[in-house]
């Protein structure tokens, strides 16, 4: 009698647990919702980010980041001890621009690379973003406990790619994004969301942390949507 009711009460925490398993989408719906809305996100187009990068014992950097969905074209501007660095993404191709002295010297990046940064076009945003198009799985795993607070973990795979990704079971944010790429994993805490001048909500807090470097690198960010792109950033 006593393994009967300890057998019940199992199969009543496994139904517990099963019944609040949400839908993938429905976990990116309250995550839309939450930050603005899903007509606002749909009308996204382009977006600026301006970034700073900042670790322990290493030089900080600031970055421009300034993407064109439509047209999958991505330009980030990497200044370095006042030297820029400038990846570029246009179509089906990509380059790099490094500076040696008083010119430029134009490199190719290679598919790997262009294909990472194809990659970033959306994770700037949000990893999910037309994730079907993408041809993307997006699969619940459950729920969990993060930093105190109870998460909803999804995991969203593609070719040579996977995230788990953490929203808050109450508000329904993006918390942390687990990537694993290349055998590289990297986990990314979110924080610190304020609204943009567009109206969507993004996270102005990152801290990263990479298994390659092992060191923790904060993000401050600042978001701008739909403004005029400027198109010579895209010009090789």
């Amino acid at each position: 009698m006593k393994k009967l009711k300890m057998l019940a009460a199992l199969l009543l925490l496994s139904a517990g647990s099963y019944a609040q398993k949400l839908p993938a989408d429905s976990i990116f719906s309250q995550f839309y919702k939450a930050t603005g809305g899903k007509a606002l996100w749909d009308g996204v187009k382009s977006y600026t980010l301006k970034r700073s990068y900042s670790a322990a014992a290493a030089t900080p950097y600031d970055a421009v980041i300034t993407a064109s969905i439509p047209e999958q074209s991505i330009y980030k501007n990497k200044t370095i001890m006042k030297r820029s660095f400038v990846y570029t993404v246009k179509g089906d191709q990509g380059w790099l621009k490094v500076p040696i002295g008083q010119r430029v010297d134009v490199k190719d990046l290679s598919q790997a690379e262009q294909q990472n940064m194809r990659q970033e076009l959306y994770d700037n945003l949000a990893p999910f973003i037309n994730y079907k198009n993408r041809g993307l799985i997006a699969t619940t795993v459950g729920t969990e406990t993060l930093n105190g607070a109870q998460v909803n973990n999804v995991e969203l795979q593609g070719k040579g790619v996977k995230y788990n990704l953490y929203f808050d079971a109450k508000s329904g944010l993006l918390v942390r994004v687990k990537s694993l790429e290349a055998g590289v994993e990297t986990t990314t805490d979110l924080s610190d969301y304020a609204k943009s001048a567009y109206g969507i909500l993004y996270p102005t807090k990152l801290v990263e942390l990479s298994s390659a470097d092992k060191k923790p690198v904060t993000i401050k960010s600042a978001l701008t949507v739909n403004e005029n792109v400027n198109v010579e950033l895209f010009k090789r």
